[in-house]
């Protein structure tokens, strides 16, 4: 499944729909995590530039054919750059910063920054950005994506805090290109545990839904 070139990464993304994104502060917990994920089913997963050893564990997950791999909390050019040689294919930020659009285009990856009102949402589209990160969500989440889109369908909104197990499928229904899982999908708890067994069966049943919400279309 490995994509090159920000075109094929692009249609990749909008395919598998679903990412993994962890955040920790330990590098063997991020790995051990995300292997969880993986093994319950996700293809698409980003490492924070702000766990430790994000450069590493995005080579080494990197390394797998059936995998796209991405960098989030990018937030410089030099950063981005770091990233994609360290085998990131897709780039993710918090907030719009053109510099980092700019740099994700020159190499031939796709940006994701995160904007929160509509006018920034339709500047990221507009420096270049290929998804936008909806970030922080508000509330109604679902209402709010529906509002957006009412008068910006072009926009590729990929929505992460506040989608969990239960509504990510309201959030395919409202039009998102696709939405991530932190929190939800790696609950503090069982990382404090390391109960990767639970964090693997969450996966599974996200997956799964997936699976069968398609098959219903």
């Amino acid at each position: 499944m490995r994509q090159t070139g920000k075109r094929s990464v692009v249609e990749a993304i909008k395919r598998e729909c679903i990412s993994a994104i962890i955040r920790t502060n330990d590098q063997s917990l991020a790995s051990d995590a995300m292997e969880a994920a993986v093994e319950g089913g996700f293809r698409m997963v980003e490492f924070t530039l702000t766990t430790p050893g994000a450069l590493v564990l995005i080579g080494e997950f990197s390394k797998r054919s059936d995998l796209i791999v991405g960098a989030g909390t990018v937030l410089s050019s030099s950063q981005a750059r770091d990233a994609v040689s360290a085998g990131a294919c897709f780039l993710v930020a918090p907030i719009v910063d053109r510099e980092v659009i700019e740099e994700a285009i020159k190499l031939d990856v796709p940006s994701i920054p995160g904007a929160y009102t509509p006018t920034e949402m339709q500047n990221a589209h507009r420096c270049g950005a290929d998804f936008v990160k909806v970030f922080p969500m508000p509330a109604n989440g679902v209402g709010f994506i529906e509002a957006v889109r009412g008068p910006l369908p072009h926009l590729r909104l990929f929505p992460t805090a506040g989608v969990t197990p239960d509504n990510f499928l309201e959030y395919l229904e409202a039009g998102c290109a696709g939405v991530g899982f932190v929190r939800s999908l790696f609950e503090p708890g069982d990382l404090a545990s390391a109960t990767f067994a639970a964090i693997r069966d969450r996966a599974t049943a996200i997956t799964s839904r997936l699976a069968e919400w398609r098959s219903s279309q």
